[in-house]
């Protein structure tokens, strides 16, 4: 999360919003942003919903591992990072600034 926060600015001057959801409480995840100074929304999925929707909840061990998803404004998943690499906004960046240009094409295009 740290990593996110640090390159918040670049999200933010791509259009991009970020998120972290987390499967603790709330009050944790609030007492985790504040002593993180984390500037983005840190939800929670207490009751695991969203963990086990994405397919990174762990049955065996209870605990959910760690992702990046990057999702467009239409709802489209466009890039995806399941473990350690998650951890590193490189890759959701370029994903975003991928979308970005694309979407600066496809204007271009118009007549």
């Amino acid at each position: 999360m740290k990593a996110y926060q640090s390159d918040i600015a670049k999200f933010e001057a791509a259009g991009t919003q970020v998120y972290g959801i987390s499967m603790d409480s709330f009050a944790s995840n609030r007492e985790f942003a504040k002593q993180n100074e984390l500037t983005f929304p840190l939800l929670s999925d207490w009751k695991r919903e969203t963990t086990k929707a994405y397919g990174l909840y762990n049955e065996t061990s209870g605990y959910g591992n760690r992702g990046t998803f990057v999702v467009d404004k239409e709802g489209k998943i466009q890039h995806i990072e399941i473990g350690r690499t998650a951890i590193d906004p490189t890759g959701a960046f370029q994903a975003c600034d991928l979308i970005e240009q694309r979407k600066a094409a496809r204007e271009a295009q118009k007549p």
